[in-house]
């Protein structure tokens, strides 16, 4: 009898193999900065930005520049100024790319606007260029109580990325003043930006990045059942954000909710090529599975094969009289096939393809009064599973059916091989159980997360442990 040090040192060895393996998320969201910028420009546009930028206190800012060095200088231009401000404004296209820090994202916003100022030497009004860029950091942020989510910081105009010129030729007598006005811009832009722009970028960001939570939280419809992810947790990977997500199917059964979890396992998950798409939408095979299980219940059918299926009515009834011409006299016009799924289906992944395999069993009563049949078939079968999308649907469809093992579970007429009923039962099958299971795929499983991130329509394609899903190709 094996003693405590055995079962101690038993747990140790298990506890380290655990801590080596590699644990996978049950479905990942990889956002790439396509999908981040577009997401903060229109942000950004919600938010006014651009207004902001035509709002800001170019004069006011002048005229509150502290005591120092440029305290006279200041004094010198506002004498011979009326009014300072800015007359257009534009925020050109963001980027968004990876930072020499792997963990943040940087974030540039160019933007130019024309500044114009009024003064007694001339009628016209003096304009100004003013070229510069915004940027900020997305940074990984773990609380101390909360959990790690994604944040915007460090926003300021980006080093170097300030030009004030004349937008047209002044005369000589504007030409110092201009100088003058466009020297004391240089520190005052980049402040203005700090304390007027950059507090809307980061409210822009926490927006979206609700709005996100809002997006992977959706409920997937399945049928009464439904499926929901939650955040792990968030990283960044190059330029691409990455949303580690446990999921939940939640069974209705009466007025009680069954609830299955996926979260971390040791379960391998391949992901896509690197950051090909804008988005990717990764799904662990289990969960897959528990959702073509949720569409396809465990259930029972009951067919008069005589009168839905009268030729192959005829030819099982040819392959019952091999058995025993007593049987096969016996079956009547009201014959019934009754068939029987069993548990849920399985999915099986591969690279590019998958298939369905199923437990059903089929009896056949020989008339729609008989209370014992003729014969119980156990039958392992298994059916090509296409995967595909329709807009933002992701679609189902069992292709043939194959009986992989067929095996005689009771009988009331002669003991006989079940191979000699095989390819009539196959035949059964095809016509009445995939046609049904088929019907209750049709609607398809919504991808709301599709048109949410800004694509009309998705692809799909399979890997050997997983189910991904991107945008369609334009």
């Amino acid at each position: 009898m094996a003693g405590p040090w055995f079962f101690t040192l038993l747990c140790g060895l298990l506890a380290a193999t655990l801590v080596r393996a590699t644990l996978n998320p049950a479905v990942v969201l990889n956002l790439g900065a396509e999908v981040i910028r577009e997401k903060l420009t229109q942000a950004l546009e919600d938010h006014s930005a651009t207004a902001i930028l035509q709002q800001l206190p170019l004069h006011r800012a002048l005229r509150e520049e502290p005591a120092g060095v440029l305290r006279s200088l200041v004094d010198a231009v506002l004498k011979n100024i009326i009014w300072l401000k800015v007359t257009s404004a534009n925020i050109h296209q963001l980027q968004v790319q990876a930072s020499a820090n792997a963990q943040e994202l940087v974030v540039k916003i160019p933007m130019d606007m024309v500044a114009g100022f009024n003064t007694p030497l001339i009628k016209t009004i003096v304009q100004l260029h003013l070229e510069s860029e915004a940027q900020a950091f997305i940074r990984l942020q773990t609380g101390a109580s909360g959990p790690t989510r994604l944040v915007l910081r460090g926003c300021a105009t980006s080093p170097g990325g300030l030009r004030i010129s004349l937008l047209h030729k002044v005369s000589f007598l504007v030409n110092p003043l201009a100088n003058k006005v466009m020297k004391l811009l240089v520190p005052a832009l980049p402040k203005l930006v700090k304390s007027q722009l950059c507090p809307v970028i980061e409210l822009a960001f926490n927006d979206i990045y609700a709005e996100l939570l809002e997006i992977i939280r959706a409920p997937v419809s399945l049928g009464p059942d439904r499926l929901e992810f939650d955040i792990l947790s968030p990283a960044i990977e190059d330029n691409v954000i990455q949303f580690n997500l446990g999921a939940r199917l939640l069974h209705s059964k009466g007025t009680v909710t069954v609830t299955k979890w996926f979260n971390n396992s040791v379960a391998s998950l391949t992901m896509p090529t690197a950051h090909s798409a804008p988005f990717s939408l990764v799904v662990r095979q289990d969960v897959v599975n528990a959702a073509v299980a949720a569409l396809l219940p465990a259930e029972e059918l009951m067919v008069l094969l005589d009168y839905v299926l009268p030729e192959l009515a005829r030819e099982l009834k040819s392959s019952i009289r091999a058995i025993s011409e007593k049987a096969a006299d016996q079956l009547g016009p009201t014959q019934i096939v009754k068939i029987v799924t069993q548990d849920t289906p399985e999915l099986l992944l591969s690279q590019g393809s998958a298939k369905v395999a199923q437990q059903i069993v089929l009896d056949l009563f020989p008339t729609n009064e008989a209370h014992r049949p003729f014969f119980t078939l156990g039958i392992e079968a298994s059916s090509e599973a296409q995967f595909y999308t329709k807009g933002d649907r992701l679609m189902l469809n069992l292709n043939e059916l194959r009986s992989d093992r067929i095996q005689l579970m009771n009988w009331d007429i002669n003991w006989f091989e079940p191979e000699i009923l095989k390819n009539v039962t196959t035949e059964i099958l095809v016509s009445i159980l995939l046609p049904n299971e088929n019907g209750k795929l049709r609607p398809g499983i919504p991808v709301l997360m599709v048109k949410a991130l800004g694509f009309e329509a998705a692809s799909c394609s399979l890997t050997k442990d997983a189910l991904v899903i991107t945008p369609a190709s334009s």
